[in-house]
């Protein structure tokens, strides 16, 4: 190489060290001087003027001076290596050895790397280079690691809409529109549905301490279709079979045509069972039983009969529940009204109006028509609850739930009292345990009788405090979580009565006065309600 760094080399002569400096070359970088420092003291020469030395480096010509006294004995080539804080590169310089002192050869330099640690990525080209042009004081990088390639997850890319969100219009007046909904995903015979990218495993690497440096995990997938799916032989593709509706539940794909009943839901048809889609163009009457795996729109209205879906309910003329109706969907539910009915869903729930009901969502629930009120009942969603009026003048006791998903919510009440009662459990066992090990401490036996009656006290009360454990650390989880809850409101759009309990998390408030346009949120441990 043409530029060359600085360097000094060090001629002994009667005990004293002699200074022999070479300036730099074509651009080349001046000395370093805490390393000179460094380099000198560890030869033993440090009795010196660092002026003189100091002054000696600022010259552009070869120059020498005197260092004063050292040993009187040669030294070799000294070799510095640095390590980067990830062992992936060690960087070496040298420095001269004194004028009668021996030079490092491949081997000496393989050594000192080894004697480091260094065992892996050693670049044999760079010691030869800097064997045949030594350059010193000069970064040479002289070992790099091998860095691990980070593979990526398997992803399948979906040729339809995976997540329909698709909500009735609401009117310019402030009514909803529940009959011109469009929420089916439909597919042609021979329709590509979904391709899948495989998974790269990546490959692991090394540092330069000969160290594993292992690549991420990452996660395989694989195509799943269920009923009128076809997946191609090498596990890529999957096509539509048949011509009808695509819905994706879980990880699997799933295809039907869609059953149609002509009219209502009663004797003439007798309760309804079908692996797809289900389209009622009337009514489902009362004590019958509509299941789907797919989505479920009933044109009509719902009596005190039971409607379960894998994916959606449309009911664009509401329920009539009588105390006995219910809809439950793994999916959202648009209905025209709720009315003495129990409605759950897994996405969200839309409305006009919701009356002595029970009501539960995933997500939101919102109750957004024209007049757009909650009257009695309990209504739980853990995203928000956003409707127009809530209770009545005449006092309706009315229920606002919100922060966490309602079956956890629910699962977190059961706990408590699981929780409690293996407590007793425990609490009623521990203490005759305890006094049979008391005497069982004080040299007295115990019969047989009693004997195999400890065993099973002693069995009962290490599974109780097992279960208890692990109850607790549920509980805990659900609490951290219910605590956590950030997003959970309630948002009123008109009026909300006296007598209204709202539930945000595990803080409650109940209104004491007629209240509008308002939001009622959780903030710094308490709700506040604050103007819209």
């Amino acid at each position: 190489m043409s530029q060359r760094n600085s360097y000094i080399q060090i001629e002994i002569k009667d005990n004293t060290a002699i200074c022999h400096y070479t300036p730099a070359v074509d651009g080349g970088l001046p000395i370093n001087y805490s390393e000179l420092v460094e380099y000198l003291s560890l030869h033993g020469i440090d009795q010196y003027d660092q002026r003189l030395l100091r002054d000696t480096l600022m010259s552009t010509e070869p120059s020498t001076c005197d260092l004063g006294l050292c040993p009187d004995f040669e030294f070799s080539e000294t070799m510095y290596v640095k390590v980067s804080l990830d062992k992936m590169k060690a960087t070496v310089r040298f420095w001269p050895p004194s004028m009668g002192g021996r030079k490092m050869d491949a081997k000496d330099i393989i050594a000192e790397l080894e004697r480091r640690g260094i065992v892996y990525g050693v670049d044999q080209n760079v010691i030869m280079d800097y064997l045949n042009d030594r350059c010193y004081a000069t970064d040479y990088v002289m070992a790099i690691g091998t860095p691990p390639i980070i593979g990526h997850d398997a992803k399948i890319t979906y040729n339809f809409n995976t997540n329909p969100s698709l909500k009735p219009k609401h009117n310019e007046d402030g009514t909803v529109d529940y009959k011109e909904l469009n929420t089916i995903n439909h597919v042609e015979a021979g329709a590509l549905l979904a391709e899948l990218s495989p998974m790269d495993p990546g490959a692991p690497g090394m540092d330069i301490m000969g160290r594993d440096l292992p690549t991420r995990s990452v996660k395989d997938k694989r195509l799943s279709g269920g009923k009128n799916i076809r997946i191609s032989d090498d596990g890529l593709r999957a096509y539509s079979e048949v011509t009808g509706h695509v819905t994706l539940t879980g990880d699997q794909i799933f295809v039907s045509d869609v059953y149609e009943v002509p009219a209502d839901v009663d004797n003439s048809t007798g309760n309804i069972t079908y692996s797809g889609n289900v389209h009622i163009k009337g009514s489902v009457r009362s004590g019958f039983v509509v299941e789907a795996e797919g989505d479920v729109i009933i044109d009509g209205v719902v009596e005190d009969a039971r409607v379960m879906a894998g994916g959606q309910i449309i009911v664009k003329r509401g329920i009539h529940g009588m105390h006995k109706g219910s809809l439950e969907a793994v999916s959202n539910v648009i209905i025209a009204f709720i009315e003495n009915a129990k409605v759950i869903s897994g996405g969200y729930i839309e409305t006009s109006s919701i009356i002595y009901s029970e009501v539960s969502a995933k997500e939101d629930v919102m109750v957004l028509d024209r007049k757009g009120y909650v009257a009695g009942g309990i209504v739980r969603a853990g995203g928000k609850i956003e409707c127009m009026t809530v209770g009545s003048e005449m006092g309706a006791l009315t229920r606002l739930e919100v922060g966490i998903e309602p079956a956890k919510k629910e699962r977190y009440t059961m706990l408590q009292k699981t929780i409690q009662a293996e407590t007793m459990k425990i609490e009623k066992i521990g203490p005759v345990v305890e006094s049979y090990n008391d005497f069982i401490t004080s040299g007295k036996a115990l019969d047989d009788k009693n004997e195999q009656y400890l065993g099973k006290l002693m069995g009962e009360l290490r599974t109780a405090k097992n279960l208890l454990q692990s109850l607790r650390t549920e509980f805990n989880q659900l609490h951290q979580e219910l605590l956590a809850s950030k997003h959970a409101k309630v948002v009123i759009r008109r009026d909300i009565y006296p007598g209204v309990t709202v539930t945000i998390s595990d803080l409650s408030v109940t209104t004491k006065d007629k209240r509008s346009y308002c939001v009622f949120e959780k903030k710094t441990g308490e709700i506040i309600v604050s103007n819209l």
